[in-house]
């Protein structure tokens, strides 16, 4: 079976500052997959170079059988979609016209919507629950409104891969399980994978396939969500004892 993502020998970083190497991967189509491990180990820098966003240092990306540093921007964009934690601000723009900036490696230079295009920008936002927001400023929403609707954005992409780098920041639980449930929609029904940092361990767990752990400059494991939450690899894996983990465990910090 071919991979939907394959990392060969990746070493990924800023300039020629190394923060990941020896970077193996294989991530199927319909595959959810979290990045877990502890702050600053360059989740987000992988996720990032996946992306294309990010030059790799060293090492090949590939889409399918197809190396990203050959693809043109525009076919990675129908390939692949990402929702980061950065702020954007908009000026002046609805939340429709956010979420229509999707649309935009379809519709040519002229950035006109077909029909369809705006059949798919309903349907996007009525996925994460945000169609009341249609008519309003993105600017005057709140963060967990504007995360919901850069992933209608990045949905509205209509891609095959959809990254999010810890996209359960600034939601409720209520809205982090809406989430976890329309991810798993989009894996198991549109095969649609999804690769994604999580910092909150529980919610990893639960939504997996597969977990990679991110320390020491690489992966220092991989594997089923059941080959990887252990109390012993977890204290392990972010350097703390049986009583700090109970405690973050029963404040929601993991």
């Amino acid at each position: 079976m071919n991979s939907k993502i394959t990392a060969k020998e990746l070493s990924v970083g800023y300039g020629r500052r190394v923060i990941l190497s020896g970077i193996e991967l294989k991530i199927q189509a319909g595959e959810i997959v979290s990045l877990i491990g502890p702050n600053g180990s360059g989740k987000s820098t992988l996720l990032r170079s996946i992306a294309a966003q990010l030059k790799t240092i060293a090492g090949c990306i590939y889409i399918d059988d197809s190396s990203i540093s050959g693809m043109k921007e525009n076919d990675i964009a129908k390939k692949l979609s990402i929702v980061m934690t950065n702020r954007i601000d908009p000026e002046l723009m609805t939340c429709e016209e956010v979420v229509e900036a999707g649309r935009y490696p379809y519709t040519g230079r002229l950035g006109i919507l077909s029909e369809n295009d705006h059949m798919i920008v309903r349907e996007s936002m009525e996925s994460v629950r945000i169609s009341e927001l249609k008519n309003v400023s993105f600017g005057s929403i709140s963060d967990g409104q504007r995360q919901r609707v850069m992933l209608a954005k990045a949905i509205c992409q209509e891609p095959e891969i959809l990254i999010l780098d810890e996209p359960t920041t600034f939601l409720d639980i209520r809205h982090k399980l809406e989430l976890l449930s329309l991810l798993k929609i989009l894996a198991r029904e549109k095969n649609i994978t999804v690769i994604m940092s999580l910092h909150e361990i529980g919610l990893a767990e639960k939504i997996s396939d597969r977990v990679i752990c991110i320390k020491d400059k690489g992966i220092h494991r991989q594997g089923r969500p059941d080959e990887i939450f252990s109390r012993d690899y977890i204290n392990e894996l972010y350097d703390i004892d049986d009583e700090l983990l109970e405690l973050a465990g029963h404040q929601g910090l993991v």
